[in-house]
């Protein structure tokens, strides 16, 4: 096997949710403050997937006081404490930057319903 592919397995996260296009997360950064480090959270929709296995980068946008605000993190940074999914978006595209240009509630994604059946398998994957 090659050795860089060996490398980078090591270095992946494992216990990354399913994340899809359209969901609207909460990412825990971890950021370091002096000596100290501490726990902060953005929130916001997944507009952009790009890239495969070690380089695959995320990027979430958010509107902060009226202003669009867009973050492109690396998923398998070791910065990214963990992923937490909110709801599922219901889209049909592959990047969502149409919503660049739009403001108030027509840039928000509408929730996608599954039914009690995906619901419950879903929750049971995220325990083991």
């Amino acid at each position: 096997m090659d050795l860089i592919k060996v490398i980078e397995q090591e270095q992946m996260k494992a216990d990354l949710p399913d994340i899809k296009i359209g969901d609207f997360v909460k990412v825990h950064l971890k950021v370091k403050e002096g000596n100290r480090e501490r726990l902060q959270v953005f929130e916001g929709t997944i507009i952009a997937r790009k890239g495969r296995g070690l380089a695959e980068m995320l990027t979430v946008r958010r509107i902060s006081y009226g202003i669009g605000v867009e973050r492109i993190l690396p998923l398998h940074s070791p910065r990214i404490d963990h992923i937490e999914i909110v709801r599922r978006g219901k889209v049909r595209r592959a990047k969502l930057f149409y919503l660049r240009e739009k403001l108030g509630k027509a840039s928000r994604v509408k929730e996608k319903l599954e039914s009690k059946s995906a619901v419950s398998a879903t929750k049971e994957k995220a325990k083991s």
